[in-house]
């Protein structure tokens, strides 16, 4: 069978899944187990003979849709919060996972769009950073300390109005999508040519490694949050100006709620930078090397892991689960 005759054959079924998913009509747990059943069948079908479509993603989507509604009483006997982490959020990030290449690709252009900005051109770096930052930063350079700023306030004070910070750059990224996905790219661009600008200071200033040492400590996990927050945004605005099957309501509230909880997924990891950056990043240039790099490594690593590599794992199980149904 062709593929445009299947669609056209299943259509209707399919759109009832859609409403007994998305919809206000509610179906007992008999009725939604029938349809996983019809859903799985059309989704074996699919993957044989059309194994590269947006067929297979659809019916892929709404399979794992019906799935989670019909475990949801299964689900409340574990710890909730553990099932979010460990399940919900790595499902929603596989999905999605083109969004957080769009946004890491844009993380790197517009971060190597800041350093070239200030390699070329002397007095970008005051434009962006502000002439009192800068030359605050040159003073604390002379003196042997470029991360001074951060011993500046005390640990408790300096980790809560850091993570304050961070947590609502992060939820602008996020919310900002709304505006199909420009104001998230605008909030980025911003963040990531000061990133390059600042960074290159520190660079001409010959005390790059310095910089690393004291930045990075924090960073890995702040800066990739963001990013991930970003990808988070381009959902959003994805799901308003591309609702594909749905309508652009249904889209909305769909895009809404899975960026919404891949952004409440960073905020452990944004609490956690501003944790260091209040209370371990002033000690960072007294710290052996070794200790720096563990503590920069170590943290990127958590992160990527969860974002990177742990999706594909919770999904290749979930796929083996549905095989098993």
């Amino acid at each position: 069978m062709r593929e445009v005759a299947f669609i056209k054959q299943n259509k209707e079924k399919w759109l009832e899944f859609e409403q007994a998913i998305f919809g206000k009509a509610k179906k007992n747990p008999d009725e939604m187990a029938s349809l996983y059943i019809h859903l799985v069948n059309d989704l074996s079908y699919a993957q044989t003979y059309y194994p590269k479509s947006k067929t297979v993603v659809y019916l892929n989507y709404l399979a794992s849709q019906i799935y989670q509604k019909i475990y949801k009483t299964k689900r409340t006997e574990q710890n909730r919060l553990i099932y979010f982490f460990s399940t919900e959020v790595p499902l929603i990030v596989y999905q999605y996972r083109r969004y957080l290449v769009y946004a890491f690709v844009l993380f790197f252009a517009c971060t190597a769009i800041g350093v070239l900005s200030a390699k070329y051109d002397t007095d970008f770096v005051r434009l962006i950073l502000g002439d009192h930052y800068v030359n605050m930063t040159l003073e604390n350079i002379k003196e042997g300390n470029p991360v001074a700023v951060y011993k500046s306030g005390s640990n408790w004070g300096g980790f809560i109005a850091i993570t304050m910070n961070n947590l609502y750059v992060g939820l602008r990224c996020f919310l900002y999508g709304i505006f199909g996905g420009i104001g998230t790219f605008w909030i980025m661009l911003q963040n990531c040519i000061m990133l390059g600008a600042f960074q290159y200071m520190f660079y001409q200033e010959g005390v790059f490694w310095e910089s690393v040492r004291g930045i990075w400590i924090h960073g890995s996990m702040e800066i990739f949050a963001i990013v991930i927050e970003t990808a988070a945004g381009f959902i959003l605005g994805a799901s308003i100006l591309f609702p594909k099957t749905y309508s652009r309501f249904v889209s909305f509230k769909m895009g809404f709620k899975n960026g919404l909880k891949i952004f409440l997924s960073t905020m452990p990891f944004t609490i956690a930078a501003g944790f260091l950056e209040g209370f371990i990043t002033r000690y960072s240039l007294e710290m052996p090397n070794w200790l720096n790099v563990f503590i920069i490594l170590s943290t990127l690593a958590m992160i990527s892991f969860y974002f990177l590599v742990f999706p594909f794992i919770v999904n290749a199980k979930f796929n083996n689960q549905l095989q098993k149904t």
